[in-house]
């Protein structure tokens, strides 16, 4: 199956507008009101682009999302979903992208910020706890619990970053609400959105053996300044995911992401890159992944869709890439 090239339109697919091109999700503009999301096989991880693209990619993203986005209107959650227009593309209500923003532009506009819910002792969490970055009794531990990676929390650990920045930064809760332009009242609405959804996420996905550990999400105030949830979750990309029999074996089975940050945690790589990052030099290129580890990775994505979705994955050929 060829891959069309950057400049090719896939097919059924008219040529729009490029607003954007991020890392791997490109955006066009369909008309004043709607954008188009196409998902690209690319991927990215410590805020890096990796040079090999991955078969299949950009449409278990697509139908992933999709199948969230219809259970959010059956959860009566707001969202900007509209329709899937292709099998890597999805159609979007449109929304202003600004890097600060105050209490009166609260209409069509994206909160310039990712909101994380932890449920579990995993990833950069895991990280933080282990070098005493962060403290047990932060994320509802006593002092002195000596973390594993995999406990689980006593309740939903939520964080905030950056979204427009060149690398996402924890903020506090302060920071947050000036950088968002929330209030209080704001960013717990957002909590109570967060909650409903991955409960009801996870109501799915545990008959079908799969484990909820974390995962983010985006939001924007829509035509009328109502919170609405935008972007794309529950996916490989935003969320992490444990097969709750390996689980149940002591062994953590990622169907996330994660699976491609460990083989650069073991390759040394990111030991690099954080050190150039703390000292403030050059960053270090990403390499490649070798070939068998892209076909492990484009596996992974289509299992994913599989165990998320409850359907088989029949690749439509667009490519996406």
């Amino acid at each position: 199956m060829g891959t069309p090239n950057r400049q090719d339109v896939p097919p059924g697919h008219k040529k729009h507008k490029l607003l954007r091109r991020g890392k791997v999700k490109e955006v066009f503009e369909i008309s004043d009101d709607v954008l188009e999301f196409r998902f690209t096989d690319d991927i990215s991880v410590f805020d890096k682009k990796i040079p090999n693209p991955i078969p299949h990619k950009g449409e278990t993203l697509a139908g992933t999302s999709a199948h969230w986005f219809e259970m959010c209107t059956r959860l009566g959650v707001n969202h900007h979903f509209l329709e899937l227009s292709s099998p890597n593309s999805m159609r979007v209500r449109r929304v202003e992208v600004s890097s600060t923003m105050n209490k009166e532009e609260h209409k069509n506009v994206l909160i310039p910020l990712e909101f994380i819910a932890r449920y579990y002792v995993a990833g950069t969490l895991w990280d933080r706890l282990r070098n005493g970055k962060q403290r047990t009794r932060d994320v509802g531990l006593p002092d002195s619990h000596l973390s594993a990676y995999g406990d689980k929390l006593p309740g939903p650990f939520f964080e905030m970053t950056t979204k427009l920045e060149h690398v996402d930064r924890l903020l506090t809760e302060k920071e947050a609400m000036e950088i968002g332009g929330l209030t209080k009242n704001d960013i717990l609405h957002i909590q109570d959105i967060i909650l409903k959804v991955d409960q009801a996420m996870t109501r799915e996905i545990e008959p079908r053996g799969l484990i909820h550990v974390d995962g983010k999400k985006e939001f924007a105030f829509d035509n009328k300044g109502e919170i609405m949830l935008v972007d794309t979750f529950g996916t490989a990309d935003e969320d992490r995911f444990w097969d709750a029999g390996e689980v149940a074996r002591g062994r953590f089975e990622e169907f996330s992401k994660e699976f491609v940050r460990q083989h650069y945690r073991r390759s040394g790589y990111h030991a690099k890159l954080m050190e150039a990052r703390e000292k403030g030099e050059e960053e270090p290129p990403i390499p490649p992944l070798p070939p068998h580890i892209v076909d492990e990775v484009s596996r992974l994505y289509t299992t994913v869709f599989e165990r998320l979705t409850g359907e088989l994955f029949r690749p439509k050929g667009t490519g996406g890439h």
